[in-house]
C-alpha cells in the first residue's frame, strides 16, 4: 500500500493533514517548498505512533516547531514533517517551577513567568521560537539562555521510547545541545526560576524588546541570527566589516541594521540564500581568517 494513503487511513480520523503543504506558510523566512505531508499534533500519545508508522514504512521524519530557525529548500521535503504547535503548549507552575510543553511559544513562557513574578525567562521575550526547538538548540539572547533555567525534559528517542532528561545530561553548549545529534522529540521541559519582583522582570522584558526594535531588523522576515557567534568575535561586525552590508543575492539580503541577519526583502528563495550565506562565509574567512558557522538549519531533500 502506498504510504501516503496507510498513513491517512491511519491517523486522518483525529489528526489534521495536509497533503503539499508549503513550507513557506510555517517558516519565518517565509521561504521554502512544500513538505509531502504536514501533520499538527495536539496528543502526546499520537508522536510514538507516527514514530512507529515512519519506522515501519521507512518514511522520513522531520520536526517542525514555530519554524524560526529554519531554511526550507525550494524543492521541499520528502516524507512528513510533524508540526507541535499551539495545540500543544500546556503551561504549568508550581511554585517557582514550571511545566512547559513543546509547542509553546518562547515570548508566551517568558509572559507567563512575568505574570507569576517569576525571574530568569526575561531574555526569552523577543525569541520567536517554541520551547521545543528552543531548548535542542539552547536558545538564549543578552547573556541569557534556556541551559541556565532547565531541569530536566521528557522526549521521545526515534524508536518511540519516552525518556526522561535531567539538565546534566543534556549537554547544553552553545546554540546547541546532546539532544540535536541524538534527534530526540521533545514533549516537554521542566525549569526552575527563582521569585522576582513583577516591576522589575516587566522593565527588563521592556528593556530587551526596546534593543530588539533598535537593532535588528524585525520588519522583515528571518530566521534570526544566520551564523553562530566566533569565539572572540561578533559575527555580524566581521559581516560588516568584510564589506557585506546591504548585499544581496536576489530579494535575500544582508540587513544593514544589523549584519548578523540575512533577510528577505520580498520575494527571496532558499538558493538565493545559500548563494549569499557562501559569498559571506568565504568572504569572512578571506578577510579576517575566521570560519562562520551557520545557526540557521537548512532542510533539503537530501538533508532532512
Amino acid at each position: 500500500m502506498d504510504w501516503k494513503k496507510a498513513f491517512s487511513e491511519k491517523f486522518s480520523a483525529h489528526l489534521q493533514i495536509l497533503w503539499q503543504e508549503p513550507l513557506s506558510r510555517h517558516t519565518t523566512f517565509k521561504i521554502g517548498g512544500a513538505a509531502e505531508c504536514f501533520v499538527y499534533v495536539s496528543e502526546q500519545e499520537d508522536i510514538p505512533k507516527i514514530l512507529e508508522f515512519c519506522r515501519e514504512t521507512r518514511v522520513q521524519l522531520h520536526l517542525m516547531g514555530n519554524g524560526s530557525n529554519l531554511l526550507v529548500d525550494d524543492q521541499g521535503v520528502p516524507g512528513i514533517v510533524m508540526c507541535m504547535g499551539s495545540d500543544f503548549s500546556d503551561i504549568s507552575v508550581d511554585g517557582t517551577r514550571m511545566t512547559v510543553q513543546a509547542g509553546a511559544l518562547m515570548s508566551r513562557v517568558s509572559k507567563k513567568a512575568c505574570d507569576e513574578g517569576l525571574s530568569g525567562l526575561e531574555f526569552a521575550q523577543g525569541i520567536p521560537g517554541s520551547v521545543g526547538g528552543g531548548v535542542i538548540m539552547n536558545a538564549g539572547a543578552y547573556g541569557g539562555e534556556l541551559s541556565q533555567v532547565v531541569t530536566g525534559v521528557k522526549a521521545y528517542d526515534r524508536e518511540g521510547n519516552l525518556l526522561a532528561i535531567s539538565g546534566e545530561e543534556l549537554g547544553f553548549a552553545y546554540r546547541t545541545s546532546a539532544m540535536r545529534e541524538r534527534e530526540l522529540i521533545v514533549v516537554s521541559v521542566e525549569m526552575e526560576l527563582v521569585r522576582g519582583d513583577r516591576a522589575q522582570i516587566k522593565f527588563r522584558i521592556a528593556e530587551y524588546a526596546k534593543k530588539r526594535r533598535e537593532k535588528q531588523p524585525l520588519e522583515y522576515p528571518s530566521a534570526g541570527s544566520t551564523f553562530k557567534r566566533p569565539t572572540g568575535y561578533f559575527a555580524g561586525r566581521l559581516i560588516q566589516d568584510a564589506g557585506f552590508s546591504g548585499c544581496q543575492v536576489g530579494d535575500a539580503c544582508v540587513s544593514e541594521k544589523h549584519c548578523g541577519f540575512v533577510i528577505n526583502k520580498g520575494n527571496a528563495n532558499c538558493a538565493q540564500v545559500r548563494l549569499l550565506m557562501q559569498k559571506i562565509i568565504a568572504g569572512v574567512e578571506e578577510a579576517f581568517g575566521v570560519t562562520l558557522e551557520p545557526e540557521i538549519v537548512y532542510w533539503g531533500q537530501a538533508d532532512g
